[in-house]
């Protein structure tokens, strides 16, 4: 195949496949996330390729020269910096073009955060919700999590070290406190399972913890979580208009965060917090 997706370590090179390895000996040019890093991986396994830059901020316009490339008859090998291309990481666009263009191309099995982690915490395993990153500003996230909210699905989240905190905020807020573990560092020499609920983590989580890439696995929503119309959001829009939210502001937060109609927010509002003078 002239375009092939590899996936490489999340954390212990040992896991790099045979197969993995003998694509990217045959291949003409590598497309990475980080050159950098790919150039430590080939170093540690003794192999030598032109590389291509191919992350987030240029994927698109890579993946118009790698289509040429593979075009010219050239074998092309993809990958991120870890786990597998295209799942919370740059190649999703690559892959995209060359089945609009009807090029072959193959995806080889391999390393990924999501399927370890899982497992490793043992919540509802059968059937579960791949959400990546919670990506976008706050508001953006919140109604994200409102089309999770009622979910029966396991749900996992990846997280960074940055954005854990805040992360787990929104999700307590937003999802309740329902049971969940964080794994922490998988395959490397730290991996951690922390058990818990959302708000213990938000309460209790130590700063030094707060290391390395997450993946957050949450457990669905249970026959008697809330509908997302319920006490919760009236509680909270009642809460911004006596802060001194206007109607209409607090409507469209409300709206954003919960998965409500702002028409029924308002409805609301003006039937049960708006006083007259």
């Amino acid at each position: 195949m002239p375009l092939i997706v590899i996936p490489t370590p999340v954390g212990n090179l040992g896991d790099m496949t045979l197969r993995g390895l003998e694509e990217l000996r045959a291949a003409d040019v590598i497309a990475c996330e980080d050159t950098r890093h790919t150039l430590r991986l080939l170093n540690h396994f003794g192999i030598k390729k032109p590389l291509l830059s191919c992350h987030e901020h240029n994927e698109r316009e890579r993946a118009a020269e790698i289509m040429r490339r593979v075009e010219a008859g050239e074998r092309v090998a993809l990958v991120s910096d870890a786990g597998t291309p295209g799942l919370s990481d740059p190649g999703a666009a690559v892959v995209r073009a060359a089945i609009e263009r009807g090029l072959p191309f193959d995806v080889l099995p391999g390393a990924n955060a999501l399927l370890p982690a899982l497992l490793i915490a043992g919540i509802g395993m059968e059937s579960f919700v791949f959400v990546g990153f919670l990506k976008g500003k706050k508001d953006e996230k919140f109604k994200r999590l409102a089309e999770l909210k009622n979910l029966r699905e396991t749900l996992v989240f990846y997280a960074a070290p940055h954005h854990l905190k805040d992360d787990l905020a929104l999700m307590a807020q937003s999802l309740g406190d329902r049971r969940a573990v964080l794994v922490r560092e998988i395959s490397k020499i730290h991996q951690e399972r922390i058990e818990g609920t959302l708000a213990s983590f938000c309460d209790t989580m130590p700063e030094d913890k707060i290391r390395g890439e997450f993946v957050c696995v949450v457990e669905g929503a249970s026959e008697e979580t809330p509908e997302a119309d319920g006490a919760d959001w009236r509680e909270e829009a009642a809460a911004l208009v006596s802060s001194g939210v206007s109607t209409k502001a607090a409507a469209e937060e409300i709206a954003s965060r919960f998965g409500v109609q702002k028409n029924s927010v308002k409805k609301f509002i003006i039937e049960n917090c708006i006083r007259e003078a």
